[in-house]
Formats: C-alpha cells, sequence, structure tokens
C-alpha cells in the first residue's frame, strides 16, 4: 500500500548560486558526506548532482507530510544507491522516526526514488510503500 508520495522541482541556478555563495556551510547543512563526495566528483554537473538531491529531501518531506517541521531535517535525509544501482534514501535522526511512525503495524516501509535533471531544472519523486512483514515459517 502507498503511504506517502512526494515530488519537487528544484532549479539548479539557484543550487549552484548557494553554492557560490555559502560554499561549504550550505553543503554541511543540507548533504551527507556520501552525496558531498558524489557531487564533487562531478566537476561538470556538480550542481545539478546537488539539486537532484535537494529535490529528493524535499519530496520525502512532502511524501511524510511534515516538510523541515517535526524533527525532520536534510541531513537526515541522504540519497544512496541500492546494490541495483538504483537511488533510494538513507534515513537517520527526525527522518527515520517519521517514516517509522507512518509504517503500519506488521509492515516494513519501502522508499521508491527517482531523481532526474535537465538544466535548469532538476526533479525527484519519492514513493513510499509499506509492505507486510514476511510470517514466519514456525
Amino acid at each position: 500500500m502507498i503511504v506517502g508520495i512526494g515530488s519537487d522541482l528544484c532549479n539548479i541556478e539557484r543550487i549552484q548560486a548557494s553554492l557560490d555563495r555559502f560554499g561549504a556551510r550550505f553543503i554541511a547543512r543540507d548533504f551527507t558526506e556520501t552525496e558531498a563526495a558524489k557531487a564533487e566528483s562531478r566537476p561538470f554537473t556538480r550542481a545539478g548532482t546537488y539539486a537532484k538531491r535537494f529535490a529528493a529531501k524535499e519530496a520525502f518531506s512532502k511524501a511524510v507530510g511534515t516538510g523541515f517541521r517535526r524533527g525532520v531535517f536534510m541531513r537526515d535525509i541522504g540519497v544512496v544507491n541500492a546494490p541495483s544501482g538504483a537511488p533510494t534514501l538513507h534515513l537517520t535522526g527526525g527522518a527515520r522516526a517519521r517514516l517509522d511512525a507512518l509504517t503500519p503495524e506488521g509492515h516494513f516501509a519501502e522508499i521508491h526514488l527517482t531523481m532526474t535533471d535537465d538544466h535548469p531544472f532538476a526533479q525527484a519523486f519519492v514513493i513510499i510503500t509499506a509492505r507486510p512483514l514476511p510470517r514466519s515459517q514456525g
């Protein structure tokens, strides 16, 4: 069952302006070390890489219905790659707590994330589903 859907459209030039104005302070406030390492390894698409991740965080905050309130912070939401290479989210702190609170008893949450960019925009969609926990074969 779907427990949350969120989307966000982010202007890459706005992210570039924040990188130019605030630099490392902006990165440290809003992105995980893993996200920063990926973006910094892409000099020609650095701002777009950050913008997609910024959009993913916004989309998640909408999917859980809080925005960046009630203990949900940008740095608690990290874009990572699953073993298959597909993007997904690693959650900590208030973001993890909010997802856990939304997940029905006897279920586990799955986060589906897609991101794209085409200058000057980056976009992300998040769908959160809850699936029943496997029954034990006792």
